[in-house]
């Protein structure tokens, strides 16, 4: 039987290899250095007053929360039902809105400039470059980034003698994980936003994620239906997961704050790339 009339009866054989590759190829050059490469040299010339006021945010939240009302507040219970000081409960909740922060603010407004005014990306995708090159690329500067504030400000909390156990040191790179989790998912998002008054949203959004995700005060305050809620942000994981590695209680409760933001991560990986796909490679 021809191979014509296999294929008007559906009978072909699927593709295999070469076509396969061409097609992750188009996605794909294994060259996601040279976006790297840009971003540190742009970082290096324009943008490091800013990188550097983001460590200071969180330190000084630390001091005049923890330092400041800690002394009204005194020990509370941390996890695993530990009495802990109060800058010792909130500085692993400050340290993943760190690294929420830094990650969204790479993965938005940084983008959204380079999408729709700098026309940066469709520049890099007239190359050999594929989508998932400039996704992992930038995704990558985001979690740079994430990486030098979560090793500075546990430098913080060590001076501080904010750190218990051995596991503490665990926090820097379960932050750098918190940060990809945000990364991958904001630059998606970012990729519907046409205007400054739609990016306004990221921010109304990941302000009542700041405030009610457990940062400053246990979840049991909020009642039962307002608990559920905070419970699926992705924030509320993070500070849990940071504040079990911090006291050294690690149970099944840490691998699912680990799971979730795989499964994030995974997401916000095929929402990108599908994204700049769809915009930039009609």
């Amino acid at each position: 039987m021809s191979q014509t009339v296999q294929r008007q009866l559906g009978l072909s054989a699927p593709e295999h290899g070469p076509r396969q590759s061409r097609r992750f190829g188009a996605l794909y050059s294994g060259n996601a250095r040279s976006v790297i490469a840009r971003g540190l040299l742009a970082t290096k010339s324009t943008n490091w007053l800013v990188m550097v006021s983001g460590f200071f945010e969180p330190v000084l939240y630390l001091l005049s929360m923890g330092v400041g009302l800690g002394a009204l507040v005194g020990t509370v219970m941390g996890p695993g039902g530990q009495p802990v000081s109060y800058a010792a409960y909130i500085a692993p909740a400050l340290l993943a809105t760190s690294a929420m922060n830094g990650a969204v603010y790479d993965s938005t407004w940084n983008v959204f400039f380079k999408m729709n005014f700098a026309k940066l990306y469709q520049g890099m995708l007239y190359t050999s470059l594929g989508p998932l090159d400039v996704a992992l690329g930038e995704i990558f500067l985001a979690l740079l980034r994430g990486l030098v504030y979560a090793t500075g400000f546990t430098l913080v909390m060590a001076v501080m003698g904010l750190i218990t156990s051995w596991w503490a040191l665990l926090m820097i790179p379960a932050s750098v994980f918190i940060a990809f989790g945000f990364a991958s998912f904001g630059m998606g998002i970012t990729s519907f936003m046409k205007t400054f008054q739609q990016m306004d949203w990221i921010n109304f959004v990941m302000l009542p994620m700041f405030l009610f995700s457990a940062t400053f005060y246990p979840l049991s305050v909020y009642p039962e239906p307002i608990q559920w809620l905070i419970q699926a942000m992705p924030l509320w994981h993070g500070v849990e997961l940071l504040r079990e590695l911090g006291a050294g209680v690690i149970g099944l409760g840490t691998l699912w704050h680990l799971l979730y933001y795989l499964v994030m991560i995974a997401f916000g990986l095929v929402l990108t790339t599908s994204r700049l796909r769809k915009l930039f490679l009609r």
